[in-house]
């Protein structure tokens, strides 16, 4: 009995590493997906029309020809397309090029203008900081904007400011570049959206009534996840407080790699998985929902990455996260149910 229980327990052990929490809660396409229970919203007088929309982030595109990351960015954008229904729109949360040169973020739109629908973009550090976002801005458009969809309003901020420390150090466009490439970002400092930003935010939500869900997209998580590696955003108290007059806001970011939600006041966070590369937990214990992914497996290029979509329900939302692994055993293949309270399906 005993071998027996331990070929069981060694088997299960096999899956869950190597599928991860992110392939427990959503399988790839073609079976029926396990829910994740992001938002359940205050109820609203304000009637929203069912829709999805997708999320793709931190592709870290080299300029190396044919580099695995293309691939799997290739695969994110197949993933995509082959969602039923297809989303409204796409996001693109950030990190579409490693080094942030013009070859790297060209590479990306043409990778990604095979997306059967439209897309929206905000930029992360590592597209940023060699030309302060000059080739990204012609590619991609402006990194601040919002727009309404269904009865929904949605925001893109740009969440990766630091003040200039490049500029009394001397540095090179290369060298600032390198400085912010940098893991955990010692030398920028904390990331921001800064005063600008935060005044057009103030505006822009103004005349939109406060029943009205809102879903923002930053690179960066709008609450103090880990600091100590860049995994918050600076101004994000100022920003919960300017949107503190909704019902239900919804705030979706890319940069941790991994998934991870949180919830402060109005506002639920939810982290993306990334198409680059698995990121790891923080080393300590952190007081937030027991919602990690088991850790990827090292022989396995794409396990623990992947794309995200959501489904806007009256009410609510429901995210799902939508891995490149597809192996999952039978048990499994429904996916698990993560968090509290009652969703209505899309």
């Amino acid at each position: 009995m005993a071998d027996v229980e331990d070929n069981e327990r060694r088997r299960f052990l096999s899956f869950t590493g190597k599928a991860g929490l992110s392939t427990l809660v959503a399988k790839a396409i073609g079976v029926n997906l396990g829910m994740v229970d992001i938002v359940h919203a205050q109820n609203s007088s304000r009637k929203v029309v069912p829709f999805r929309f997708a999320i793709i982030s931190d592709s870290h595109l080299y300029s190396i020809a044919d580099h695995k990351f293309d691939k799997h960015l290739e695969d994110a954008v197949a993933q995509v397309n082959a969602l039923n229904p297809l989303p409204e729109f796409v996001l693109f949360g950030g990190d579409i090029a490693q080094n942030g040169t013009e070859d790297q973020l060209v590479k990306g739109k043409k990778i990604l203008s095979k997306l059967k629908m439209p897309m929206k973009v905000i930029p992360g550090e590592h597209d940023w900081y060699l030309d302060m976002g000059n080739a990204w801005r012609g590619l991609y458009g402006e990194e601040t904007w919002s727009f309404d969809l269904k009865g929904v309003h949605f925001i893109g901020m740009n969440s990766i400011l630091v003040k200039d420390f490049w500029t009394p150090a001397g540095l090179t466009p290369k060298q600032r570049m390198e400085a912010m490439e940098m893991l955990e970002g010692p030398i920028g400092g904390p990331w921001g959206v800064h005063e600008k930003q935060l005044e057009w935010l103030r505006k822009d939500v103004a005349k939109v009534s406060a029943d009205t869900p809102v879903v923002i997209f930053t690179h960066s998580p709008l609450w103090d996840y880990y600091p100590r590696w860049n995994f918050q955003t600076s101004d994000a108290p100022e920003i919960r407080k300017i949107l503190s007059k909704f019902k239900n806001v919804m705030s979706f970011h890319g940069h941790v790699h991994q998934t991870v939600f949180n919830k402060i006041g109005n506002m639920t966070s939810v982290g993306a998985l990334s198409t680059s590369w698995p990121w790891p937990y923080p080393p300590i214990k952190l007081p937030y929902p027991q919602s990690q992914m088991y850790r990827a497996d090292p022989a396995d290029e794409q396990d623990g990455m992947g794309t995200q979509y959501v489904d806007i329900v009256q009410g609510g939302a429901i995210a799902r996260f939508n891995p490149f692994e597809e192996a999952l055993p039978p048990f499994l293949k429904n996916g698990i149910r993560i968090g509290g309270g009652k969703t209505d399906e899309a």
